[in-house]
């Protein structure tokens, strides 16, 4: 079915061949247009003023002004276009990169046709599409930020693992049998490198990244 008004769409991508096989691929469906191509960022900020596209399908990594950046400057300049990032990357950086600058949609290069024109009709409404990999690359950044790597000797979580239980500084000293001033440096040791200034701080963290078994 034809539209009265297909999406508007620009091509950006350092490689001649990438974009004639966008280009093509363009073609084949009714609802879409394409309005311009840009070989570099600094182009596509530019061109977005002659040709004002709905949708950009946007390449990262390319020499001068890279993807990201120049999504920024054009979100920042057109809130109302929509940009995609495609891309034969899938790292952790330049997914986080990507969005944080604007982009609505994160694709690899190796997205079928179908999967490709159905991101730009999301994009096109305002509804963010993700490759499963950069979802997962955000899932794994998103875990290693709330999970910080703490380190603890074995005696530190030992003691830790009694905190949790409940236990004062003289019932752990006779658990462990040791001297209570050697529980209290313990838990001192313990508290600062949690970054906490309390047992119940010490405790409560613990139990929220499961640093005792």
């Amino acid at each position: 079915m034809e539209n009265a008004n297909p999406i508007r769409v620009m091509l950006v991508d350092d490689h001649t061949v990438v974009r004639s096989g966008l280009s093509a691929f363009l073609l084949a469906y009714d609802d879409m247009e394409l309005v311009g191509e840009a070989a570099s960022g600094e182009d596509a900020v530019r061109f977005c003023e002659q040709v004002q596209p709905d949708v950009i399908l946007m390449d990262l990594v390319m020499p001068d002004m890279d993807g990201a950046t120049a999504t920024r400057l054009i979100r920042a300049k057109h809130p109302a276009i929509q940009v995609v990032a495609l891309t034969s990357f899938k790292e952790q950086e330049l997914v986080q990169a990507a969005l944080q600058a604007g982009a609505i949609g994160y694709l690899l290069k190796n997205v079928s046709a179908e999967e490709l024109a159905a991101a730009i009709r999301m994009a096109n409404i305002g509804q963010p599409t993700l490759a499963a990999e950069a979802a997962q690359v955000l899932i794994q950044a998103s875990r290693q930020a709330t999970s910080p790597r703490i380190e603890l000797t074995e005696r530190e979580q030992e003691v830790l693992a009694l905190l949790v239980e409940g236990l004062s500084n003289l019932q752990i000293a006779e658990r462990l049998v040791v001297s209570r001033s050697t529980v209290k440096f313990h838990v001192s040791s313990i508290l600062s490198k949690l970054g906490v200034s309390s047992r119940t701080e010490a405790v409560a963290l613990a139990l929220k990244n499961h640093l005792v078994k």
